[in-house]
């Protein structure tokens, strides 16, 4: 029996628990992911900003925006299984940290995702963009997947379709590319077949340096056979198709976006659909278009999120231009916070996790803490702001709530509605904790004005990554975020019933 076959029957028996009553409204959804934009990115967010995200910020002025929102992880892989499953990636060994393209898919057959709440509902769904959650290569040699890092080439077999993608995860239409824009294999994928099977290295098109090529601190994440031209523009050797530029992917990816949209406007409107847009910026590498090369006071990367802006302008022009834009909601996030170290910091005095401590990968706020701006004309009357913790895994229980659904027990467990936000109630809490993990596998909860962290160090990206407790020393870090927003004074023997009663807590939610 085939993985595909397998899925079907375990979604039949275990999650169909769910019943549907199509009571409430059924508006179009789009989500806009971007990739590793931290908070403070977003220039209405943060007043100190040197970026400009002027199509986001008018989001803010006619949206719900969360001041609170958290990506259950910090990094890509973990918090997009979270977005989609409604369920933390550590319950999943496979999902809790990012992966490679050449590895199987992560979310388990029987799990639902919100694709598939909402096809039941009755919508036309959608992914286009980024996946980074695994898909089923088939092989020239019927081994695992593999890619040889003395050659670049893998024993991948591209003209055959993949076994295991979106589209057995609830959507009907997806058209990706597989992982990070700086990961093999680069190409995309329609409907799990590779739109051009003719590869080669990426070496092959684009020199490995330049003339004036200077090394910058993140050249650690990549090898000497990577192509690295300069500081946030490389990517890893390996094969790519031989129309596959990685400076007009984000561009492509937009411009299918735009193109399901019109096609669906085109056709049968009273059928809504779901568009998951996870895109590939500004995510390394630092490509921007022509058009905002050389805009920004932030380089490379604040030309980027120029074009990170234009995405969703864009959107936002084809739904007004189709005459869709009132009973839409449009979800604009990132997938975990900045990759933004230090050294930045100080040399654009920006910073992408304003008024959070730590970046991309770590446990600490700044790992985790992401923008998340949601507009639906039609229900959302006036610009708001939600105070109130709310994580990503939150889509699932909110749109089950949207579409009179009722998940089964073992689908969605760590996620809460926040459909009385969308409802107008910006007062009442959404969730009374959230478990957070680091890319090096760093635990931390929160609850109220506390923050607990199961070990020392940052967990992630940011120096040191992790500590050994000096003798009678503190073991982990205890911070009232309310009070101590940037995690500086650690409280961890000042309030020791605190940490005992946090640290009881993030076990048992991790044992659970």
């Amino acid at each position: 029996m085939n993985n595909h076959l397998i899925r079907i029957i375990l979604l039949f028996t275990t999650a169909f628990s769910c019943s549907p009553s199509f009571a409430r409204e059924k508006p179009n959804i789009i989500i806009i992911l971007a990739d590793d934009m931290g908070y403070g990115d977003v220039s209405g967010l943060n007043p100190l900003a040197r970026t400009q995200t002027p199509a986001i910020d008018k989001l803010i002025g006619e949206g719900i925006t969360f001041t609170e929102a958290h990506a259950s992880a910090s990094v890509c892989t973990p918090s997009r299984y979270g977005l989609l499953t409604g369920r933390y990636a550590f319950r999943s060994k496979d999902a809790a940290r990012g992966i490679e393209g050449f590895k199987p898919p992560v979310i388990e057959p029987h799990l639902e995702t919100l694709a598939n709440i909402l096809k039941r509902a009755g919508y036309a769904t959608a992914c286009i963009g980024k996946w980074h959650l695994g898909v089923g290569w088939q092989t020239n040699d019927g081994k695992e997947p593999r890619l040889d890092a003395g050659t670049g080439y893998s024993n991948v077999d591209f003209s055959k379709n993949i076994t295991g993608g979106p589209n057995d995860y609830g959507f009907d239409y997806s058209f990706i590319h597989p992982a990070s824009l700086d990961i093999p294999p680069y190409l995309f994928l329609k409907n799990h077949q590779a739109i051009d099977t003719d590869m080669s290295l990426t070496t092959d098109h684009y020199p490995p340096r330049l003339d004036n090529t200077v090394f910058s601190w993140d050249k650690k994440h990549s090898d000497d056979l990577a192509v690295y031209w300069e500081k946030g523009v490389w990517w890893r050797q390996g094969e790519m198709s031989k129309s596959f530029r990685v400076e007009e992917c984000h561009s492509e990816i937009v411009k299918q976006g735009l193109a399901f949209i019109e096609k669906h406007a085109a056709g049968n409107q009273e059928k809504p659909f779901f568009l998951y847009l996870p895109l590939t910026g500004p995510h390394t590498p630092w490509m921007p278009t022509e058009e905002f090369k050389g805009k920004s006071a932030v380089g490379r990367y604040g030309d980027f999120i120029f074009d990170i802006d234009d995405a969703v302008k864009q959107i936002k022009n084809a739904l007004d231009r189709n005459g869709i834009a009132e009973n839409t909601m449009l979800i604009f996030s990132s997938d975990n916070g900045g990759y933004w170290p230090q050294e930045e910091i100080e040399l654009f005095a920006h910073d992408s996790n304003q008024g959070r401590k730590g970046q991309k990968g770590d446990v600490w706020d700044g790992g985790h803490r992401v923008p998340l701006i949601i507009t639906w004309p039609e229900k959302i009357k006036e610009a708001s702001v939600c105070n109130h913790l709310v994580s990503l895994t939150d889509f699932f229980a909110t749109f089950c709530d949207l579409t009179g659904q009722k998940a089964d027990v073992n689908q969605g467990e760590d996620s809460y509605s926040f459909w009385h936000v969308l409802s107008g109630n910006t007062e009442k809490p959404v969730r009374e904790s959230m478990v957070h993990h680091s890319s090096g596998g760093l635990f931390s909860i929160r609850m109220g004005d506390w923050k607990f962290i199961d070990g020392l160090g940052s967990g992630g990206f940011s120096h040191p990554a992790k500590l050994i407790p000096e003798k009678n020393g503190p073991s982990g870090q205890l911070y009232n975020i309310t009070e101590d927003a940037m995690e500086n004074t650690n409280l961890f023997f000042q309030y020791p019933e605190k940490v005992s009663e946090l640290s009881a807590q993030l076990k048992e939610i991790i044992k659970q």
